[in-house]
């Protein structure tokens, strides 16, 4: 804008200046005349500076015709009053030639005058918009900055949320411009929320419903091996069934842990080692099938201020995955035990069996991933849940080789008290 600014001024200028000094200079030759004429010749020296803001006069007689020949100033006999342009070799000059009956005067003017004149001019008007040029983008960009600020706590607000966090976006701290969008990411948060709980309760349904009808197929199923105990076939169908009677079990025991982060549960004090009991009381009879040595290793006394159904989930899964991929004859320890200084329980699961790779840790926490599907009926959805009821409470799980037994082995950490009471 100053470029702009400075280009139309020089051009505003020159075009004023020239109308200016056009008249003054008919003024003058005019004004000589008024006077008895001889002649006169100015002299011009382009070394000095302030000589080329003047104005020369120039008076010859028509008698001495050599004299236009001899100044460069001069110009030749003209018939009519005007303005003339003509080169020498100081440069170009602008002449207002009056001719008389015996004189002709002339008063001439250099070009880079003007031009010196015009620039000075467009200069002194141009400056000072530089000069306060810096305040004004200092204050247009705080004025933006200010503006936009609005935007930058909204992104924030968002990116600070994880992918449960559907609720509203409150208003008041928003300016009206901003309430059309925060209107339609509210409500896109409630199809979004609407479409979860959609989803999560078809599979609740599907698995509540399918479990009666598996459960009779697979009681039948047993009874005829009974009296069929050979048959390949039903063999074959009693392990399918046991397969999908397990998947319907584990996503029903999903969608209810899913469900469990969208409904008010109140934590409460409770034994971590009365649930860590009733879970290998419950998963006994699956050891004893498989005369799997599973006990406690480590049982000190912890009480815990969390959910009793997401720990006892979380213990009982845990169980459940090592009982299933322990051969036979193996070896399961459990231990429970407290760090007063941190504040923190830990649950420890090790197992005889054939351990994860290290590289696989991550993987299998995703839904359905399974690392020994040859061994054993299995979902791999067990690691999944464990995982998603642990961040529930607050905790964290890890995955090590077991030195002692040379399988897997699992510790989860949990906080002795929540920090919040999380829904």
């Amino acid at each position: 804008m100053a470029c702009i600014l400075m280009f139309s001024t020089y051009h505003i200028a020159i075009k004023e200046l020239t109308r200016i000094l056009d008249t003054q200079m008919q003024f003058l030759a005019t004004r000589a005349t008024t006077f008895n004429l001889k002649s006169t010749h100015s002299s011009f020296n382009l070394d000095h500076e302030y000589e080329r803001q003047e104005l020369f006069m120039d008076i010859w007689s028509y008698d001495d015709v050599n004299q236009p020949k001899t100044n460069q100033l001069l110009v030749p006999r003209v018939s009519k009053a005007g303005f003339y342009q003509h080169e020498t070799d100081n440069g170009t000059w602008y002449t207002y030639v009056l001719p008389t009956p015996k004189f002709q005067i002339q008063v001439s003017q250099h070009e880079r005058t003007r031009q010196v004149l015009a620039l000075e001019l467009a200069g002194s008007m141009v400056l000072p918009y530089i000069l306060i040029m810096p305040f004004v983008l200092f204050i247009i960009f705080w004025i933006i900055r200010g503006s936009l600020k609005p935007l930058d706590d909204l992104k924030s607000e968002l990116a600070q949320r994880d992918s449960n966090e559907l609720t509203h976006i409150q208003e008041e701290q928003y300016p009206i411009e901003l309430l059309p969008a925060i209107h339609e990411i509210n409500y896109l948060f409630d199809r979004i929320s609407k479409t979860q709980q959609e989803q999560k309760q078809f599979i609740a349904d599907a698995a509540h419903e399918l479990r009666t009808p598996i459960t009779a197929l697979n009681l039948q199923t047993k009874i005829l091996l009974r009296d069929f105990p050979e048959n390949t076939a039903l063999l074959n169908l009693s392990k399918g069934l046991a397969r999908i009677q397990h998947l319907v079990s584990q996503l029903l025991a999903l969608a209810k842990q899913d469900a469990s982060l969208n409904i008010l549960e109140m934590s409460k004090k409770f034994r971590l080692n009365d649930v860590a009991l009733n879970c290998v009381e419950q998963l006994m009879n699956l050891a004893m099938e498989k005369d799997i040595d599973l006990g406690f290793e480590r049982n000190d006394e912890v009480i815990l201020q969390s959910y009793e159904p997401t720990v006892h989930s979380i213990i009982y899964n845990l169980i459940d995955n090592a009982i299933k991929y322990t051969p036979t004859q193996g070896v399961i320890n459990i231990a429970v035990y407290p760090d007063p200084q941190q504040q923190v329980a830990y649950i420890c699961i090790e197992d005889s069996g054939p351990g994860i790779p290290q590289e696989q840790y991550e993987d299998v926490l995703k839904r359905f991933y399974r690392v020994h599907h040859h061994l054993e009926v299995g979902s791999g959805l067990g690691l999944s849940i464990v995982q998603k009821a642990i961040q529930h409470v607050g905790g964290t799980l890890s995955f090590d080789k077991s030195l002692e037994l040379g399988g897997l082995r699992v510790l989860v950490k949990l906080p002795i008290r929540l920090p919040t009471l999380n829904s």
